[in-house]
C-alpha cells in the first residue's frame, strides 16, 4: 500500500526547488560577473595596448622629426659651409683673372711695343720704296679733340700725305675693322691733316688666316715679317684706298 502525499512532502519538494533554482541562479550570476570581469579584464588591457601603441607611435614620430630636423639643420649647415666656400673661391678666382688679363695685358702691350720698334725705324723706307715722298715718323700720336679720342700706333707724314700705321702683335679681321673706323674718323680728330691723302697700314707679326687679303681688299697696305726686319707685301697691282 502507497504511502500517501501529505503537504509537508509537497512544501519540501517546492522547498528543495526553489532551493535548486537559487543555487542555478546564483551560479549564472557568478559566472555572468566572472565572464563580465574577464571582459572587462580584457577590455582594459586592448586599452592599455592601445595606449602603448599610441606612446611608441609618438615616441617614434617625435624621433623620426628630431632626426629630420638634425638632417635638415645639418644640410643646411653644409650648404651655408658650401656656399662661403665657393664665395671664397668665387672672389678668389676673379681675383687670380683679373691679375692674369692684367699680365695678359702688360704681356700684349710690351709685345705690341716690342713689334711696332721693329716697324718704327723700316716705314719710312718701306713706303718711300713705294713711291710716297715721306719724310717723318711719329710714334703714339693722341687726339682728345672733343668727346673723340684717338690714339695712331705710327704717323708717317710728307707735305700732303699721311699715312697711319697700326702694329698689332696679332692682326685679326676684327683688328682690321678697328683699323677702317680709326681712319674714317682720322680727320675729325687731327682736323690739320684735313687736305692731306690719307693712307693706311697694318703692321703685324702674327695674322690670322686670310685676314691680309681682307686687309689688302680693303685698300690698306700690310706689312709682315722678312727675317730680321718687316716689309710690305701688297703686290705692284695694289691700288691702295684714299680716305
Amino acid at each position: 500500500m502507497s504511502t500517501p502525499v501529505t503537504l509537508e512532502d509537497i512544501f519540501q519538494i517546492f522547498q528543495r526547488s526553489q532551493e535548486e533554482a537559487d543555487r542555478r541562479f546564483a551560479e549564472a550570476d557568478r559566472r555572468a560577473a566572472k565572464a563580465k570581469a574577464e571582459a572587462d579584464r580584457r577590455a582594459a588591457e586592448a586599452d592599455r595596448r592601445a595606449a602603448e601603441a599610441d606612446r611608441r607611435a609618438a615616441e617614434a614620430k617625435a624621433e623620426a622629426d628630431r632626426r629630420a630636423a638634425e638632417a635638415k639643420a645639418e644640410a643646411d649647415r653644409r650648404a651655408a659651409e658650401w656656399e662661403r666656400e665657393f664665395s671664397a673661391y668665387r672672389a678668389e678666382n676673379a681675383l687670380i683673372i683679373k691679375r692674369l688679363d692684367k699680365t695678359i695685358e702688360g704681356l700684349t702691350s710690351r709685345w705690341g711695343r716690342f713689334v711696332e720698334n721693329i716697324v718704327a725705324p723700316a716705314v719710312l723706307r718701306l713706303f718711300q720704296e713705294k713711291g710716297f715722298q715721306v719724310q717723318e715718323v711719329y710714334q703714339r700720336v693722341r687726339s682728345a679733340r672733343g668727346t673723340r679720342h684717338l690714339e695712331i700706333d705710327i704717323l708717317v707724314v710728307d707735305d700732303d700725305v699721311a699715312i697711319v700705321v697700326e702694329v698689332k702683335s696679332r692682326l685679326t679681321q676684327n683688328e682690321v675693322r678697328q683699323v677702317l673706323n680709326t681712319l674714317n674718323h682720322f680727320k675729325s680728330a687731327f682736323p690739320h691733316y684735313a687736305n692731306y691723302r690719307l693712307y693706311g697700314a697694318v703692321a703685324a707679326i702674327e695674322i690670322d688666316k686670310d685676314v691680309d687679303t681682307y686687309a689688302y681688299h680693303q685698300g690698306l697696305f700690310v706689312i709682315k715679317q722678312s727675317g730680321d726686319s718687316v716689309k710690305i707685301s701688297n703686290d705692284d697691282d695694289f691700288e691702295p684706298q684714299i680716305w
